[in-house]
């Protein structure tokens, strides 16, 4: 049977759009297409990949794209699905908009029974969901697989993942994704340390594509310079550590004002250089941050270039620092180097202006009217450092043992802006 000429003209339209919505459906779906790097599954040979991101990150749909690979792939056919409580597991693990149901095309979505806490996949699979407030739960069963959420805020944070560890036995390499934003619990930091655990850390401006321009302007306004917003936007783990001249309370975030060309309108930038002697994998790192201070004379730590770089690596990297924020000058501390850094930053521009310093102090008693300068609101960060806050918070005098490389940087940068120019007594200038 014939059609006519508009029908088969409507027939074509129809078929168009439906092969339109197949590919838009088929475009929603493929997690590899739409997924940031670091929210695809990494590779090597680790047991436990913990993600600790800022809300709005998107580590629900990480967990549950991870969740539906795992069993697509056949790497997991029993699995553990546990959150702070049944409620949420249900409410944000499961149905939620980024849930497991959801990642799902219709036809491979998987069967959920709430009555039997239990998700089915076509192809056997089976994940069991778990409240962390009844812990006794996870004694006596067993999985190949797991997926925690929002484990910094368990109560009983250890006795879960103990618990969980004990299920963990099927299968040739049986493994877990933490999905979570951190908070300062001893859990996270053993996570955080341990070898077979790969971190991913992300904040909530990595997904800001995908987030509302009223949110992200109200975190910007309401959270951006706080801890609070350290912690829940940039995941940074918050500690303290008894006896360090610093503490999380003495880091303050606020960015300076910055001119039409993108640079900050500060009336001085230093880059200051803590350099390694050595550059084999077990070497120390290279300290490089770049500090400024304003016409009110307060100063803002603006960027931590720190790294394991050979001499040419970190050389260039601060020649073109130097440039690009038109700082000026270059402090160089040469106790360990000695002429060599100074040639390394003449072999590559000889016009950059480098005061030299040698420490004939200690670095307490470097690194304490530094310290005070922050307790005076004196020093801002324009955002977290996280390895560097860590480093300066976790120093304490006299049991620290290893080289502190970023926060001596850092105390040269500030001593330059802020004590030198107030008449404290003027380090020795080489050259």
């Amino acid at each position: 049977m014939s059609l006519s000429p508009d029908k088969q003209k409507k027939l074509l339209f129809l078929l168009k759009k439906e092969l339109e919505k197949r590919n838009q459906d088929k475009q929603i779906y493929d997690w590899n297409h739409q997924a940031r790097s670091n929210q695809k599954l990494p590779e090597g040979d680790w047991k436990t990949w913990l993600i600790l991101a800022g809300r709005g990150f998107g580590k629900t749909r990480t967990g549950a794209e991870s969740i539906r690979q795992w069993v697509h792939q056949g790497i997991c056919r029993r699995i553990a699905l546990v959150g702070s409580s049944l409620h949420d597991v249900r409410s944000v693990m499961v149905e939620g908009e980024s849930g497991l149901l959801q990642v799902h095309p219709k036809e491979e979505r998987p069967l959920f029974v709430p009555s039997k806490r239990l998700i089915k996949w076509k192809n056997g699979a089976v994940a069991q969901l778990f409240g962390a407030e009844n812990v006794d739960q996870l004694r006596g069963p067993q999985f190949d697989g797991a997926w925690v959420d929002e484990l910094a805020k368990f109560r009983r944070a250890d006795q879960v993942w103990q618990q969980l560890q004990l299920c963990l036995r099927l299968g040739a390499h049986p493994r877990s994704i933490i999905t979570t934003t951190p908070r300062p619990i001893p859990l996270i930091r053993q996570l955080m340390n341990s070898e077979h655990v790969h971190m991913t850390r992300g904040s909530t401006f990595d997904n800001e594509k995908n987030l509302a321009p009223t949110y992200l302007d109200q975190v910007r306004q309401q959270f951006l310079n706080t801890r609070l917003g350290a912690q829940e936007i940039y995941a940074e783990v918050l500690t303290e550590t008894v006896g360090a001249l610093w503490n999380r309370e003495l880091i303050h975030y606020k960015q300076p004002i910055y001119e039409d060309n993108g640079n900050p309108a500060l009336k001085r930038i230093v880059i200051a250089i803590d350099p390694a002697t050595t550059t084999h994998d077990h070497s120390d790192e290279t300290g490089i941050v770049v500090a400024g201070i304003d016409e009110m004379n307060q100063a803002y730590i603006l960027e931590d270039l720190s790294g394991k770089f050979s001499p040419n690596d970190w050389g260039t990297r601060v020649v073109n620092t130097y440039y690009r924020l038109k700082a000026d000058k270059v402090v160089v501390e040469i106790n360990k180097g000695g002429d060599l850094v100074e040639n390394v930053l003449k072999s590559l521009d000889s016009t950059i202006p480098i005061k030299s310093v040698r420490a004939t102090r200690g670095k307490y008693t470097r690194a304490e009217p530094i310290a005070a300068l922050y307790e005076q609101n004196r020093v801002f960060h324009s955002q977290p450092f996280t390895i560097l806050e860590a480093q300066i918070c976790d120093y304490v005098p006299g049991l620290s043992s290893k080289s502190p490389d970023r926060m001596d940087a850092l105390v040269w940068a500030l001593t330059e802006l802020l004590l030198e120019s107030e008449g404290q007594p003027k380090l020795k200038i080489w050259g």
